[in-house]
């Protein structure tokens, strides 16, 4: 015999709602698609009982709405701004919903949840930074350079992502932050290069700017596009171009300057 659900009272599902904002901006903030931030806020709306529940999902903002004369109204919107991926996040609330549907979670539980969802710590700087550098070099490796391009890539990498954590992240904005990045990796793929450790320049630059590109952001604007959340998909997409420009933007710079000084003898 099915288990019968417990009946919520008005301000329980109040809580629901908010859990449900609460659940679709941590989706949202961190990476998530827009099928799935939908998805999940309708599937704990439902679960508790809100019939009445809409949701309005775009890439930097939620829109909630419920009320009917059975059910209390509720009005949200909330910003949220583009920012970088949090897969670990989104993996937890994924989590957590399919608890709600198993377990029965009380509403109180899943706001409590949520809230230790949020306050998840980031991974260790160190651990960022060899990521980063093994990612250059095996990245390096995989567009045909040698063992001595992904030695550099290795190097590079490293330092790329002590620029990000100390001085893009924190102080520049997403544009220069990006052009600088583009343009720090050149020069260090140009001064590897001169003192031996680099065989294949091209091979050593699109390595190691890989830290910098924003897969994920167009990989889910072409998803949100092919599901026809054209607006959220066009910003999402728009948001990683930019980021591609201002990548190529950096190199550019560096290799043109470095070409009109030395007569392209580095290059």
């Amino acid at each position: 015999m099915e288990k019968q659900k417990r009946a919520y009272t008005a301000q329980e599902r109040r809580l629901v709602l908010d859990c449900a904002m609460q659940a679709g901006s941590i989706l949202l903030k961190n990476g998530a698609e827009i099928f799935r931030v939908e998805e999940t806020v309708a599937r704990m709306c439902t679960h508790y009982g809100v019939e009445s529940e809409k949701a309005f999902v775009l890439s930097n903002g939620i829109f909630l709405t419920a009320g009917s004369g059975n059910e209390p109204f509720y009005a949200k919107v909330q910003h949220i701004p583009v920012s970088g991926a949090r897969l670990d996040r989104v993996a937890a609330v994924n989590q957590l919903s399919r608890e709600i549907e198993e377990k029965d979670l009380h509403p109180q539980d899943v706001r409590q949840r949520l809230m230790e969802i949020e306050r998840m710590p980031e991974k260790p700087a160190l651990i960022k930074l060899l990521a980063s550098a093994a990612g250059c070099g095996c990245f390096c490796c995989m567009f045909g350079g040698s063992l001595r391009d992904c030695i550099g890539a290795f190097l590079t990498g490293f330092l790329l992502y002590i620029y990000v954590l100390k001085l893009f992240t924190p102080h520049l904005s997403k544009i220069i932050g990006n052009i600088g990045g583009g343009a720090l990796v050149t020069l260090s793929c140009m001064l590897l290069c001169g003192i031996g450790l680099g065989e294949s320049m091209n091979s050593m630059i699109i390595g190691s700017i890989m830290p910098l590109v924003p897969g994920i952001a167009f990989t889910n604007g072409v998803r949100d596009i092919a599901d026809g959340d054209y607006i959220a998909g066009s910003v999402r997409l728009l948001d990683a171009i930019l980021v591609f420009v201002c990548i190529a933007a950096g190199v550019g710079l560096v290799i043109t300057g470095c070409h009109g000084l030395t007569g392209g003898r580095l290059l």
